[in-house]
């Protein structure tokens, strides 16, 4: 009987680049008033609390509803409820855009320059995203465009945009922390673990919405300059 070869998938290798990037950003955050560390043994997760005012969250919103589309993935899923939301596109040109994506920037001490396009989320009752990595995995077929594009991502920051009357937690169940929907606070996590390598336990979900409509942005760092 003859059997195909499985192609081998390359494991995920340690990072001297990223375990320093992380480092320093670890630090950054444990210094700065306001950002509190979520207790968790096995991914780095801070949270600071009213990072947008009101009239910014408010702003947001209302691009993301004037230009919201249905939410893609990078690869193929065969579930049509895994990832069911809508995202919205800023202008990066927009000054009140730029302003809020230096402060993202400062706030974690990467370089903008390192920082894809801040991008809106949208999830209406029963619209959710399935729990999934926000780090690339070396064995897709994308990777050899996220090489030459900046490299792999390393932090996540998202931020809420306003209360959710009930669900729309983020949930990260290997590391054991869920996040309530809160207008203005920002979560960032490290995807990779100490050595630079992704962390498995950085597995998140955006918990389906059951009353309300839940708003976010999210900004992704690469380990070198983005190149969108």
């Amino acid at each position: 009987m003859l059997f195909r070869k499985k192609k081998a998938v390359p494991v995920a290798r340690p990072s001297p680049l990223r375990a320093v990037l992380g480092r320093e950003v670890a630090t950054r955050l444990a210094t700065t008033p306001g950002v509190r560390r979520r207790p968790s043994d096995h991914a780095e997760i801070y949270a600071r609390p009213d990072f947008l005012t009101p009239e910014q969250c408010a702003m947001l919103m209302a691009s993301i509803d004037a230009n919201r589309r249905r939410s893609t993935l990078m690869s193929e899923n065969s579930d049509p409820e895994y990832r069911t939301s809508d995202s919205g596109d800023f202008d990066p040109r927009d000054p009140q855009v730029q302003a809020i994506d230096r402060a993202i920037a400062d706030l974690l001490g990467i370089p903008v320059a390192f920082g894809e396009t801040i991008q809106g989320q949208r999830y209406a009752p029963r619209q959710q995203f399935r729990a999934h990595h926000d780090y690339f995995h070396e064995g897709e077929s994308y990777w050899d465009e996220v090489e030459r594009s900046g490299g792999q991502r390393t932090w996540t920051a998202m931020i809420y945009l306003n209360d959710v009357q009930e669900g729309g937690a983020t949930w990260f169940p290997q590391a054991g922390v869920r996040v309530l929907p809160q207008r203005g606070l920002l979560l960032a996590w490290n995807n990779m673990n100490l050595d630079g390598s992704p962390n498995e336990a950085t597995l998140h979900e955006g918990m389906a919405v059951v009353r309300g409509t839940k708003y976010i942005i999210t900004k992704w760092f690469r380990e070198s300059r983005w190149i969108g």
